[in-house]
């Protein structure tokens, strides 16, 4: 047996605390420095991290290997299934065209710039968020406001900066669920707490949209649609992360806030023809005239209506517990590993959920759009192959920064690291949503930045007194206001609307409102950590 040590190098704490932040440090510095690629950064950190777990700090060889395959091994499967399986179905859609009826549908929605780009950035960039992420929601959406001629540097920002509230639920839930895994708190608890933070950010980013697309004037005359879409898509993410599945909060809540901001009769009012000849300066695509027939409209909504209804079945009690016995739970081979305090910790044991995971589910869900589209099964087979392929890189990424986080997570690396973040004390509620910021403003990944920092998170909140799933949830929360400045996402925004080479001056546009924004989270925190502790589960 292997037993984690809380000072392992010359018995110092703070010699300790500074050979475990190496692994860390090696990746923000490829990151963030030399611009190395993620996939490449990831595994040099890795080796950084055996390197470490073996010789200062003393887990054997073997252990340490484990330790990183078993990681690796998580990465791949629920996480990278998730994403697989969700960004196939979008393909699909692509495919067969289904998703330009989509597109036009949203189009005819409102002729107003203002509501389209809560539409599209906001709700419909919430559902892509939901379905696949990694970036997707950014390119998709501000391609769908360039159509619909949008500047593109605007319809770059408006795409970025909606790109914040959805994605702690990302991908089915990804970044909490990989939260939950390395910091060994319940999903349902930090799902609870995350999805009592970021829906504050719900109520504030669609007035900072409307002002966004059209400046005081836009914020002055549709700050009614805003809000009530705000509103509702916070209260649906509240309720469905607290009480239904964290798989289905931006799910819910990006067509909560659509079918509300649809069924306002101010925001399906024809724009003034001065907004539109300010706002709209760029090309608009040809085909936005084209009438659908019904049926395909229909076809075209049916993905996302088939996923949530398998969601939805999946949470009925009997149906969840006739998924779960498909679940196979082994003792992981050569890993022996036992706390600070000789307790045995948990990535001893490995559970595979082979059937009650979010990518079996969206699966399903892909099977069953592949015959409502009529998609031919050499069609189907073979967009999943260009999926897995497309994603070759981030499978890459994630599983080798999954390892990382489990290699510090089992040798004792993160709780070492957690001690000595605690002596910041009551100050560290504060800044512990800068912490999961930074991670994801270096990584482009919440997914990343919760398996980076998730464990550290949660050890210094036992040390400091704080509540475990408040810190763990506040990494996430504040991660998400990193996105709209990682260089990925900088890079794919500029790709999408044919900006390349431009991303610094996308840099300058957002960057104001993501320290805005994450200095309000730190604010929430804070509250919560005090005289508003009444807002915890």
């Amino acid at each position: 047996m292997f037993t984690q040590q809380l000072q392992p190098v010359a018995d110092s704490q703070t010699l300790s605390a500074l050979v475990a932040v190496v692994p860390l440090l090696t990746v923000m510095v490829l990151l963030g420095v030399v611009r190395m690629r993620a996939h490449y950064a990831g595994l040099i950190g890795l080796a950084a991290a055996v390197l470490v777990a073996w010789i200062p700090y003393g887990m054997p060889l073997d252990q340490t290997l484990s330790s990183g395959v078993q990681g690796a091994l998580f990465g791949l499967f629920p996480i990278m299934w998730i994403v697989i399986n969700a960004l196939w179905v979008y393909r699909m859609t692509v495919r067969t065209r289904h998703f330009d009826v989509l597109r036009r549908s949203f189009g005819r929605l409102s002729d107003d710039p203002r509501i389209q780009g809560l539409v599209i950035a906001f709700c419909f960039g919430a559902l892509l968020e939901a379905l696949a992420g990694f970036g997707a929601p950014v390119a998709i959406s501000a391609v769908m406001l360039v159509a619909l001629g949008f500047d593109p540097v605007r319809a770059a920002v408006v795409a970025l900066v909606a790109n914040t509230a959805p994605v702690a639920f990302g991908a089915m839930g990804t970044p909490v669920v990989t939260l939950a895994q390395v910091t060994g708190l319940p999903l349902d608890s930090v799902a609870s707490v995350v999805g009592r933070q970021t829906p504050l950010l719900a109520l504030v980013v669609p007035l900072l949209l409307v002002m966004l697309v059209d400046g005081r004037r836009g914020l002055r005359e549709t700050w009614l649609p805003a809000v009530v879409c705000g509103v509702a898509f916070a209260a649906a993410q509240f309720v469905a992360s607290n009480f239904v599945s964290a798989q289905l909060a931006d799910i819910a809540a990006a067509l909560v806030g659509a079918g509300a901001l649809v069924a306002l009769p101010s925001a399906r009012k024809p724009a003034d023809e001065a907004v539109r000849a300010a706002v709209l300066t760029g090309a608009r695509s040809d085909d936005l005239d084209r009438e659908d027939a019904r049926p395909e409209v229909l076809r075209a909504y049916a993905p996302y209506a088939l996923i949530v209804a398998i969601f939805s079945i999946a949470q009925i009690g009997p149906v969840k517990e006739l998924l779960e016995k498909a679940t196979q739970s082994l003792r992981w081979p050569l890993l022996d590993v036992a706390g600070p305090e000789g307790e045995p910790v948990s990535g001893n044991v490995f559970s595979l959920p082979l059937v009650a995971t979010g990518g079996t589910l969206v699966l399903f869900a892909g099977i069953g759009t592949a015959v409502i589209l009529r998609v031919r099964l050499r069609t189907a087979l073979s967009e999943w192959g260009a999926t897995v392929h497309e994603l070759r890189f981030a499978i890459l990424t994630v599983t080798s920064v999954l390892a990382l986080a489990y290699v510090m997570n089992l040798s004792g690396q993160a709780a070492v690291i957690g001690h000595a973040v605690a002596a910041a004390g009551a100050g560290l509620a504060f800044f512990s949503p800068v912490l999961g910021w930074f991670g994801v403003a270096v990584s482009g990944s919440d997914t990343s930045a919760n398996a980076l920092f998730g464990a550290l998170q949660v050890t210094a909140a036992h040390q400091s007194g704080l509540s475990p799933e408040l810190l763990a949830a506040a990494n996430s929360s504040g991660g998400v206001l990193g996105k709209m400045i990682s260089p990925q996402n900088l890079t794919i925004a500029c790709v999408a609307v044919g900006l390349k080479g431009r991303e610094g001056d996308l840099l300058r546009k957002v960057l104001p409102w993501s320290l805005l924004l994450l200095m309000m989270m730190c604010l929430i925190v804070v509250a919560q950590s005090t005289f508003l502790a009444v807002m915890l589960p």
